[in-house]
């Protein structure tokens, strides 16, 4: 539903977005997640035909966003950063006059604004001029306008920015409700936000794109080695530890209560099997082990260390 092929833009000799390259399924939500001047933006740009690419091409719904500029725009809603709404207009009157740029039939109008505000519960303001709305609010209007003439593609550009922790979950379900029928980008740079709505992730630094997957995939391709944490009745003794050294590199070890937790990298492609045998044969008894993952935190701050 969105393919970006190849694609960059330039600012002048600022080179935004590098040769970027990705596609989101249908009825799938992803995070495109970088840190500030990443390029998130400009791609977004791009998508919605604010922006044409320097180079290579961006689709949806199947249409190019420059040879096929209108239906690529008719299959897609759009909220950027800031909420474009008219303050002087109800919120009803807002989304009857987006309905009608938007090409919505007249006879169709009334249901698609039902339909939207129903969505983004909206009926305790809906004859309230939008002037008098909190921000939290202002974002919901922001994403009805997006969906009232029913797009295949939503593109939001930091929907929750700003706002306190209950009109997050607000929005955050709204963007989950979304993704059961639409295709979904997402763009953030709050890692919680991803790990809340999100199916997977793009990751940017500096323009390029970085790391394409879900988190664990992301994790799991980072880490070379896998690390496990083993809980063991009690500690290894001496000998144990030394025949423990050629299957698994001890990183550190605690004690909880009367057991004894270890976090090893193991080497080998048997370790975890290896690491069984180890304990069978020096009578150590396991009472826990676990793979041991990077946490969506650990792999952005890895893959965009030199941003900052």
């Amino acid at each position: 539903m969105i393919e970006a092929r190849g694609i960059s833009r330039r600012y002048g000799p600022l080179l935004a977005v590098d040769r970027v390259s990705f596609a989101v399924r249908p009825g799938e939500v992803v995070g495109l997640l970088g840190p500030n001047g990443a390029g998130k933006t400009t791609i977004m740009k791009v998508l919605t035909g604010y922006h044409y690419p320097h180079e290579g091409s961006a689709l949806v719904a199947g249409h190019d966003v420059v040879a096929e500029a209108l239906p690529a725009r008719e299959a897609l809603g759009y909220l950027p950063e800031n909420a474009p709404v008219y303050p002087d207009l109800t919120v009803s009157e807002y989304l009857r006059f987006v309905a009608g740029a938007r090409g919505v039939a007249a006879a169709r109008t009334r249901g698609a604004i039902d339909e939207v505000v129903e969505r983004c519960g909206l009926q305790s303001v809906l004859h309230r001029p939008v002037r008098e709305l909190s921000r939290g609010f202002r974002q919901r209007v922001g994403i009805a306008q997006a969906l009232v003439h029913d797009p295949s593609v939503v593109v939001l550009d930091e929907p929750t920015s700003g706002l306190d922790p209950n009109q997050i979950q607000s929005v955050r379900r709204i963007v989950r409700d979304l993704g059961a029928t639409r295709s979904v980008l997402l763009s953030t740079h709050l890692l919680p936000e991803v790990e809340a709505v999100c199916d997977r992730v793009l990751i940017l630094d500096r323009g390029r794109l970085v790391a394409e997957g879900t988190p664990r995939e992301i994790g799991d391709e980072l880490e070379g080695r896998r690390v496990v944490v083993l809980t063991l009745h009690a500690p290894p003794d001496g000998p144990a530890r030394t025949a423990l050294a050629p299957i698994a590199d001890l990183l550190s070890e605690r004690r909880e209560g009367d057991a004894w937790v270890g976090r090893l990298a193991l080497g080998r492609a048997r370790g975890g099997e290896d690491l069984f045998d180890w304990a069978v044969a020096c009578g150590a008894r396991i009472r826990a082990l676990e793979p041991e993952r990077l946490s969506l935190e650990d792999v952005f701050a890895r893959l965009t260390a030199g941003s900052t």
